[in-house]
């Protein structure tokens, strides 16, 4: 068998292995985070458990913005350290990681005011091509109002003086969480999809094992392991309170997306435009445009994060 194959044979095998294992590490949450926590471990020699109560990566790690970038808009803040770290990790994912996953995907920044505005984000776009030291993607270059509507004729001339292009990353995230599980399966994890954590076996002061459901078949189980890794994002606190114990509190919070025909908006790039409260994305993806985000509170079903009106409108 393909030990990185994820079929019914595989998880089949997985169960029953999960069944009379004690493993050295057991994450909940089949995310990006749970899966490439797991990968971690698994290449380390530790005897992995990774279980999901969905599919792999079918929330927020299927849901993104579609991009691997280095954070232009954290400059503004000064934090030159978080961008010099993603800036690292761009580059290591387009050249070496995960190039079948990762493309560059040019941008540009219509400017409005003819000198201080270039002045000012072309120095924060020089610093973005520097921080990193060598980057896989082009460097950023200057343009005319004619050179902008070349590459996004849909913009409107009398608006806007010129922009600056710049490169960033964009990355299949769905993909990509994937073959972190499979990663992981090819160094021995055991991977569950379709098992829900639905109670914790507690040893004392330690959490000693996950009551698991199999949701596929409706049977009850407990996978033990020496140290549980709560990777499951909004549904954290959930899981803390199941466990007893736990500090850490996510606020869960909703990022929406606008999905728009790709004949709809005339353009051979991907936007950045200002906003009042923050920046706004319009990036190619495939077939279409993907406009957003937002950051609001979402206090309703975790599973299904909707889009308002008022989300919309903005």
């Amino acid at each position: 068998m393909d030990a990185a194959r994820l079929d019914p044979a595989q998880r089949s095998s997985d169960l029953d292995c999960a069944r009379r294992e004690h493993f050295d590490l057991v994450v909940i949450g089949g995310g990006v985070v749970g899966a490439g926590t797991a990968l971690d471990a698994a290449s380390r020699g530790l005897s992995v458990a990774l279980i999901e109560q969905r599919d792999w990566a079918s929330g927020t790690s299927s849901r993104s913005s579609k991009l691997i970038h280095g954070g232009l808009r954290y400059l503004e803040k000064l934090d030159f350290g978080l961008v010099r770290e993603a800036l690292r990790e761009q580059t290591l994912m387009l050249d070496r990681l995960c190039p079948h996953l990762v493309r560059p995907v040019p941008f540009l920044f219509p400017l409005t005011h003819s000198v201080w505005e270039r002045a000012y984000i072309g120095a924060g776009t020089l610093l973005y091509d520097t921080l990193a030291g060598r980057r896989a993607l082009p460097r950023h270059r200057h343009l005319t109002r004619r050179g902008v509507l070349a590459r996004f004729p849909g913009l409107r001339g009398d608006r806007m003086v010129g922009g600056i292009q710049y490169w960033d990353a964009q990355v299949d995230d769905a993909r990509h969480t994937l073959a972190l599980v499979r990663t992981a399966r090819l160094h021995g994890a055991r991977t569950l999809s379709s098992c829900r954590a639905e109670g914790f076996d507690i040893a004392g002061a330690r959490v000693a094992g996950v009551d698991v459901r199999c949701l596929e078949t409706g049977a009850t189980f407990t996978i033990r392991g020496r140290q549980i890794v709560n990777a499951t994002g909004v549904w954290t606190d959930s899981v803390q309170n199941h466990a007893g114990r736990g500090r850490i509190h996510v606020r869960a919070s909703k990022g929406i997306h606008l999905v728009v025909p790709r004949d709809r908006i005339h353009g051979d790039s991907g936007l950045i435009l200002r906003t009042e409260k923050s920046v706004l994305f319009v990036i190619p993806w495939e077939s279409h445009w993907i406009i957003g985000t937002t950051d609001t509170d979402w206090n309703l079903d975790l599973a299904h994060p909707a889009a308002s009106r008022r989300d919309i409108e903005y």
